[in-house]
């Protein structure tokens, strides 16, 4: 299988690169350890200075200032996907998101067959969105202390619950197609050629008619879908009070503290083994 490779850029200011590498480090670990195994995918995902840098056949993930309403999945002019993420202070989660996604349907275009969760409509074809159905930053978890999305499996489209399937990474969705409250799930109904949505944003979860068409080559399913849903807390990011953020934040202390103890190890080891100095390059 060829590895899809993914660039992780920064067109802002405002992040520390030594904190877009930290975080493209655990998107890594969370493709190679997590995503693999249950999605079949092989990524690398890599920190690039530019986008005049990056090498052909990458995938860009760009954060950026302003996302404006062009948040998320797009296709460029030569129908190569890549992915706008606005910069705050939780844009890890959101950056996970975008390229969990990116990594099972590079296209926007993957669904699954199954019955619609409207009594009246008959068989569907559900937009194979990996992190939507459980997309709130309650269900996220951290890798080296940066808090990245919870995912579904591909056992959440199955007919019926069964014993000892898994229907999401963290076990926070326990039955196929259950949505938590925060996310959601999309469908083109064939015989009215619309797409519809179960979604979870208030009190309960309500359906919700996105309009008609979504197979385009023009726009994707997935990007139809994106322009007319709101993402509450991962366009714009998390409000700096957030629990969850305040726990993330310090795991990501904890896990610097412990790499610059070890760094500082090895280092001496190094200079004592190079007798105190470094060779000359020359």
């Amino acid at each position: 299988m060829l590895p899809i490779h993914v660039a992780l850029v920064s067109r802002t200011a405002q992040s520390d690169p030594a904190d877009v590498s930290h975080v493209a480090a655990a998107l890594q670990k969370q493709a190679a350890r997590d995503l693999a195994p249950i999605w079949g995918v092989s990524a690398t995902v890599d920190v690039f200075p530019s986008l005049r840098s990056v090498p052909a056949g990458y995938w860009p993930v760009m954060i950026v200032d302003d996302v404006k309403d062009a948040a998320g999945y797009h296709l460029d002019y030569h129908g190569q996907p890549y992915a706008l993420v606005e910069y705050s202070v939780s844009w890890s989660l959101t950056a996970s998101h975008e390229v969990v996604e990116m990594l099972c349907d590079p296209w926007g275009q993957r669904v699954a067959a199954g019955r619609s969760p409207m009594a009246e409509q008959g068989q569907v074809e559900f937009l194979v969105e990996a992190c939507d159905p459980c997309e709130n930053r309650a269900f996220a978890y951290t890798i080296n202390g940066v808090l990245v999305s919870d995912f579904i499996t591909p056992h959440f489209y199955d007919p019926r619950r069964t014993t000892g399937a898994r229907y999401s990474f963290t076990g926070a969705v326990r039955a196929p197609r259950q949505i938590l409250r925060g996310g959601y799930i999309s469908w083109w109904e064939p015989q009215s050629n619309r797409v519809w949505q179960e979604r979870w944003f208030g009190a309960e979860p309500e359906f919700v008619e996105l309009g008609e068409g979504g197979f385009s080559a023009a726009e994707p399913l997935r990007e139809f879908v994106d322009a007319r849903t709101e993402h509450p807390g991962l366009d714009h990011g998390l409000d700096d009070s957030d629990e969850t953020l305040a726990d993330a934040r310090d795991a990501w202390r904890g896990a610097n503290e412990a790499a610059e103890a070890r760094g500082a190890r090895l280092e001496r080891e190094v200079d004592e083994l190079l007798g105190g100095s470094w060779p000359d390059a020359g």
